[in-house]
Parts: structure tokens; C-alpha cells; sequence
């Protein structure tokens, strides 16, 4: 017993240090207004320098968010904890202030909506230290760039949820906000629903990663906040939830006995955020009952160790580069530029978590790993 409590302790630190490893050269940067002028950018397309800056910064900052707001206070753990809220403060400080060397690109082109939904959904992750404990006048550029996102048209497809997410994170700091903009993502999705806990990702189906990536952990958390606020809504609330459990363990029996998983889709070079959905639901205990806590840590700990480890994820300076396993730019495709590769941070979301929460607790072989290895393993069925 002594061997697994100890595992499962080092899982913790193995993932606080790769979260770290990986926040460092956004935040240390950022904090001291300095990422523009220190940053690369490795990319296809030329003119990713208007948004990369912005696609590190909130993507890296949405992941995290769970583990500023509800991470340990004490402790060695509760230090560094408090370290990085201070500097994600500075950082939102110099991403938002016009007057900053680093201010970023809220309002031209269309990429601006995209990040600027994932900076709303880190508030949305932790508002208590992303909003409520910034200085007014952070609050009110803050508010300000989210708002700057108006002006731009949403393509039709995930990105109406990039609209709503915004609109989200207004009316969780108490800003006037949209309902319009909310409403028609949430019920075009659900006109996009194809069943078995999957949307297509606009018109058609794409076997892609997007249903992870963007889809449902964003549904999810649009709708546990503004359920209340329309019948329709409220309506809804019970399917999303259902798709995103059924979601969830399609996600966890995709993980290899290896810690790989299907090559498919487009932005490949995103890597384990691709499992952010299922960090989401582990996060906020919205699992089935036959699906372990335990096991969902385990699985995403074999996909983080694969891809993490391989020889030139990292440049020489620290910043990731593009690629799934190791620097593959290849990968890459036109919208893809070194701060996009930041969502990866997602899967990171159940740090959140208390040490003493079950999936901290103990070891458990996922279902691919106990299938592949001659073990008993639950049925599955479809929703």
C-alpha cells in the first residue's frame, strides 16, 4: 500500500512540475512585459505574430485556472500556488493595459475571439483570482478587451461557442451581457448533435479532437452557470451533461496501454489538451460510476509521460514547439503558431482537485490497459 499512496503523490508532483515547466516562459515573460520581445514564434503563415502572444497567454491561463482557484494554501504546494496567481495577475495586467509593451490583440482579425474565450473561460475557472483580487483598473481593462470581441463575426461552427464563452465570462463578473450570443451557440449545437456524446463541429462531422478541444468543455460550463436564467436552458442542461459523461468515456478508452492515442484530426500539435474534456469531467466529478477516478489519473499520466518526454518538444529556451510527440512541424497547419500549442495546459484542469480527492488517491489500470492485458473490463454500450 505504501508503493501506490506514493505513486499516486508522485503523480501529483510529476504533473505540477510539467504544468510549471511548461507556464514558466509564458508567465516570467509576460509578468515583466517581455513576451513579445522574447517569445518565437515558429509558424507556416506569417502573420501569426498579431495573435500568438494572446493564444500562449489565455490558453496556458484557462488550463491552470482550476488549481490558482481551489489549489492547496499551505504547504510547499500552497506557495508555489500562490506565486503563480500573483504572476497570472501581472500578466493579465500587461496583456490588457493599451499602455503596456505587451498589450495583445483583442479586436483585429478574426483569431482575437478564438483566445480571448479562452482567457473567459480561465475567469470563468477562477474568478476569484483572475478577477475579484485584480486592481479595478485591471478589472476594467479586462472587461474592456473581452468586450473589444464584439466586433468580430464568429465562424459557423465551434467558434459560435468562442461568442458565448465571452458573454459567459461578462456576466460572471457582473457586466452587462448578451443572451443572444448564448443562446443561439448552445441551440445551434444542439441541432449539430449527432449522437453517442458527439457534435459535429458546424455542418459536417469531423473526426477530429474539437469535441475536446473546444466543444464540450465549453458546453458544460456555459450551461452549469446560465441554466437558470432560461427554461430552454434549463431544459438542455440534463442532455449536455449526459453527452459529456458518455464523452468522457469514449475519451478514456481511447488512451493505448502505451499512453498514445488515434493520430486523426487536425491540430494534432495542441497534444494532450486533446484529453481537456476528459480533465474537465474528472475536475468537476461528472463521471460514470464504472469509470475510476483513479484510472482517468493514471491514463492521462501514460499520455502526458509519451509526449512530454520525447526529445524536442522544448527549444533550448523552454518554449514548446510544434508537434505531438517531439518537433514534428509537419503538424502544424496555417493557424498554427508556437502560442497555440498552450492548450496543452488543459490537462492539467484536475490539480484543482484537493490531494485528498479519490483521483489523487491510489492506483488503477485504465480500460485499454486492463482490456489489452487479458483483464475483465466493463461493457460498453452507446448513449
Amino acid at each position: 500500500m505504501i508503493r501506490i499512496k506514493d505513486q499516486a503523490k508522485d503523480d501529483r508532483t510529476y504533473w505540477l512540475q510539467t504544468m510549471c515547466k511548461i507556464a514558466d516562459p509564458v508567465l516570467l515573460a509576460l509578468s515583466e512585459k517581455r513576451l513579445k520581445s522574447q517569445m518565437p514564434i515558429e509558424a507556416k503563415m506569417q502573420d501569426r505574430d498579431k495573435y500568438s502572444h494572446l493564444e500562449a497567454f489565455a490558453r496556458l491561463l484557462s488550463g491552470i485556472a482550476p488549481w490558482l482557484e481551489t489549489g492547496p494554501i499551505v504547504g510547499k504546494e500552497g506557495q508555489t500556488r500562490k506565486k503563480y496567481a500573483e504572476l497570472s495577475r501581472l500578466c493579465i495586467d500587461a496583456a490588457t493595459d493599451p499602455n503596456s509593451e505587451d498589450y495583445m490583440n483583442f479586436a483585429e482579425g478574426h483569431q482575437p475571439i478564438v483566445d480571448t474565450a479562452f482567457l473567459a473561460h480561465a475567469i470563468i475557472r477562477a474568478p476569484k483570482e483572475l478577477y475579484e483580487k485584480l486592481e479595478p483598473r485591471v478589472q476594467t481593462n479586462l472587461v474592456r478587451a473581452l468586450k473589444l470581441t464584439r466586433t468580430r463575426k464568429p465562424f459557423f461552427n465551434n467558434w459560435l461557442l468562442f461568442s458565448a464563452m465571452i458573454e459567459t465570462a461578462l456576466f460572471q463578473v457582473g457586466e452587462e451581457w448578451d443572451l443572444m450570443r448564448i443562446d443561439y451557440a448552445l441551440k445551434q449545437h444542439e441541432q449539430w448533435y449527432v449522437g453517442d456524446g458527439t457534435y459535429k463541429d458546424g455542418p459536417e462531422l469531423h473526426m477530429d479532437y474539437y469535441n475536446s478541444f473546444v466543444i464540450q468543455p465549453m458546453m458544460v460550463d456555459i450551461i452549469e452557470r446560465l441554466a437558470d436564467h432560461s427554461a430552454d436552458w434549463e431544459e438542455m442542461k440534463e442532455r449536455v451533461i449526459s453527452r459529456a459523461k458518455r464523452f468522457a468515456i469514449i475519451q478514456e478508452r481511447s488512451i493505448s496501454p502505451e499512453g498514445t492515442f488515434p493520430v486523426v484530426g487536425r491540430s494534432l500539435a495542441y497534444r494532450f489538451g486533446a484529453f481537456q474534456h476528459l480533465a474537465q469531467m474528472a475536475l468537476q466529478h461528472k463521471v460514470e460510476e464504472n469509470l475510476q477516478p483513479a484510472q482517468i489519473r493514471c491514463a492521462l499520466t501514460a499520455v502526458i509521460r509519451r509526449i512530454i518526454e520525447m526529445p524536442g518538444t522544448f527549444d533550448e529556451a523552454g518554449w514548446l514547439r510544434i508537434g505531438l510527440c517531439g518537433h514534428q512541424p509537419e503538424l502544424g497547419e496555417a493557424y498554427i503558431s508556437t502560442g497555440s500549442l498552450y492548450l496543452c495546459a488543459t490537462v492539467f484542469l484536475p490539480l484543482g482537485l484537493p490531494e485528498n480527492d479519490p483521483f489523487w488517491q491510489g492506483e488503477a489500470e485504465w480500460t485499454s490497459k486492463k482490456a489489452w492485458s487479458g483483464m475483465a473490463v466493463p461493457i460498453d454500450s452507446s448513449l
